[in-house]
């Protein structure tokens, strides 16, 4: 089976280094990352760009928008990328970068908003350029929603019932909630239930080794949280596979998310729906 990984990090931060190395235990390099994706037969991945100016600084302030991706100096043709939105630099110059990458790279599916991180609800007027230009390319927007990789974010931010209004007032620009909301996942499966923009992936869900993804997928009340909420959703055409790479083992992450979704959908929520979703010309 053929798999796309919606939601993987590129980036040389800090945090994902030592999450790689003492946690997840993966190798967090680009050799790391094709070995992982050839392993896992995955074929392609979209990358939610992200960059600190300092060791441990994000959300940094005064990082560049747009955030790409640095942890190479040369992105692999596999990756597409989610540009990045740092709201403290979204302004008239970054948007004319934007513009023109999203001119000159094939490889670029989207933006990423960065909700919680940054104390920012989605539908503060400062994202307005941001998705006007996703509307006008027709770029997917991925939005985080849930728990926070960082003490310095802030929930309220976070929560999913505020993308509600966001896919309202802009129906015809797709959305992505990152990490199904949790651990709001009802409501954010609400969320995409009701909204025929919105759709979800199931990255970041769980996040350590493979040993601890084996456990944590042998409990029932671990898998009964999700399923339920997918049950409620009743639409595998809204479910995106993703597995937050480095936070997660590539391999434990796919057989956690086998165990999450009936095996008629594989195809649907392990490829199909990306390449629909994203619009990847692969």
């Amino acid at each position: 089976m053929k798999i796309i990984d919606t939601h993987i990090h590129f980036s040389n931060m800090a945090s994902f280094r030592e999450w790689a190395e003492h946690t997840s235990n993966v190798d967090f390099s680009e050799n790391g990352y094709k070995n992982e994706a050839v392993k896992n037969n995955i074929v392609h991945s979209v990358c939610m760009g992200i960059v600190e100016d300092t060791a441990g600084a994000f959300p940094d302030t005064y990082t560049q928008t747009p955030m790409y991706a640095d942890l190479t100096e040369k992105l692999p043709p596999f990756i597409s990328v989610c540009l990045g939105i740092n709201p403290h630099t979204l302004n008239e110059q970054s948007i004319v970068r934007m513009e023109d990458m999203i001119k000159n790279n094939d490889n670029i599916t989207g933006i990423k908003i960065y909700a919680g991180y940054y104390h920012f609800d989605v539908n503060d007027n400062v994202y307005a350029p941001a998705y006007k230009l996703a509307e006008k390319y027709d770029l997917t927007v991925a939005i985080h929603s849930g728990d926070i990789f960082s003490d310095r974010g802030l929930l309220v931010y976070a929560h999913p019932l505020s993308i509600d209004k966001l896919a309202v007032e802009h129906s015809d620009m797709r959305i992505v909630i990152c990490h199904m909301g949790a651990p709001w996942v009802f409501d954010a499966c609400e969320v995409a239930l009701k909204n025929k923009n919105v759709y979800i992936d199931l990255s970041g869900l769980l996040t350590g080794n493979a040993a601890y993804m084996k456990r944590m997928a042998d409990m029932p009340l671990v898998l009964d949280r999700y399923r339920s909420a997918l049950v409620y959703l009743d639409n595998y055409d809204k479910v995106l596979f993703g597995t937050d790479w480095p936070l997660a083992p590539m391999d434990a992450y796919i057989e956690f998310c086998k165990k999450l979704i009936p095996s008629e959908t594989y195809d649907k929520v392990f490829y199909h729906n990306a390449v629909d979703v994203y619009k990847l010309k692969i």
